[in-house]
C-alpha cells in the first residue's frame, strides 16, 4: 500500500432499514485506503434491516463536499426515502462534486430517484433491477456495471466485487489484489442458486414471497 497517495474520501449513506452487508462489504474493501464518512440526517444510531445498529460519523451538513466516492447501499427500508427531499437533495448535491457516484443492490433506486442515473447503464438486485428503467437508466444484468463515473453493484454480496473494482480504478490492481487476498475472498458457495439463472422457479418464487413479507414488515 503506497503511503504517497492521499487517503480516499468516501461518503457512505446510512438510513433506517439498510442492508448491512451492502454497506460493510465495500466498507471493508475500502478501509485500508480511505477516510470513510458514514452519513445520515443526524448522528443518532440507526438500525439495519436485521436490527444491528450503526452510528453515523457525520450528518448531511457536515459531510465533506469533494468526495472520491459517494455510495448508497440498498435495503428493505430504502423505499420510503425515494420520496424524501432531504435525502435526495443530499445525494444530488454531493454527486455534483464526487469523482464516482455509486451504489450496491437497491441503492441504485435511490440514485435513480435523485435523478442521478438518467442516461446511464446500471444494475441492482435482480428482483428490482428492471425498475431502473423508470428513472431513465438502462438496466444491465451484471455483477458490477461501470458507465463513466457511475458504478453500480448487484445484490448484497456483489458489494465486495464492486468495492474491488473501484479500488483497482483508484489505487491500482495490486491494491485490489492485496485486499482480496487479505479478505480471503475466494467464493465457493455450497449451492448453485445465487442467481435467478440457476435457482429455478420454485426457489425464485419463495424468495420473492419472503422479500415481499420483509418489505411489508419494514413498512409497518
Amino acid at each position: 500500500m503506497s503511503q504517497e497517495q492521499p487517503r480516499l474520501q468516501i461518503a457512505m449513506l446510512l438510513y433506517p432499514g439498510l442492508t448491512l452487508l451492502d454497506l460493510i462489504g465495500p466498507q471493508t474493501v475500502f478501509s485500508w485506503f480511505a477516510d470513510i464518512h458514514l452519513v445520515w440526517k443526524t448522528t443518532d444510531a440507526i438500525a439495519s434491516d436485521t436490527g444491528i445498529k450503526v452510528h453515523p460519523t457525520c450528518a448531511f451538513e457536515t459531510c465533506p463536499s469533494n468526495l472520491d466516492i459517494l455510495f448508497v447501499p440498498g435495503g428493505f427500508g430504502g423505499d420510503k426515502f425515494m420520496i424524501d427531499a432531504e435525502v435526495l437533495g443530499f445525494l444530488a448535491d454531493r454527486a455534483a462534486t464526487s469523482k464516482y457516484v455509486t451504489s450496491v443492490c437497491s441503492g441504485s433506486l435511490l440514485l435513480g430517484a435523485a435523478g442521478l442515473l438518467k442516461g446511464y447503464k446500471a444494475t441492482s438486485h435482480w428482483a428490482v433491477r428492471d425498475t431502473l428503467a423508470g428513472f431513465g437508466a438502462t438496466p444491465v444484468d451484471a455483477r458490477v456495471v461501470v458507465d463513466r463515473n457511475r458504478i453500480t453493484g448487484g445484490g448484497v454480496t456483489a458489494g465486495i466485487d464492486f468495492g474491488l473494482t473501484i479500488l483497482a480504478k483508484l489505487r491500482g490492481d495490486d491494491a485490489a489484489k492485496l485486499t482480496q487476498l487479505a479478505m480471503e475472498y475466494d467464493p465457493q458457495p455450497p449451492f448453485n442458486c445465487g442467481s435467478p439463472k440457476s435457482a429455478g422457479p420454485e426457489i425464485i418464487q419463495q424468495a420473492m414471497s419472503a422479500m415481499a413479507a420483509e418489505m411489508a414488515r419494514m413498512a409497518s
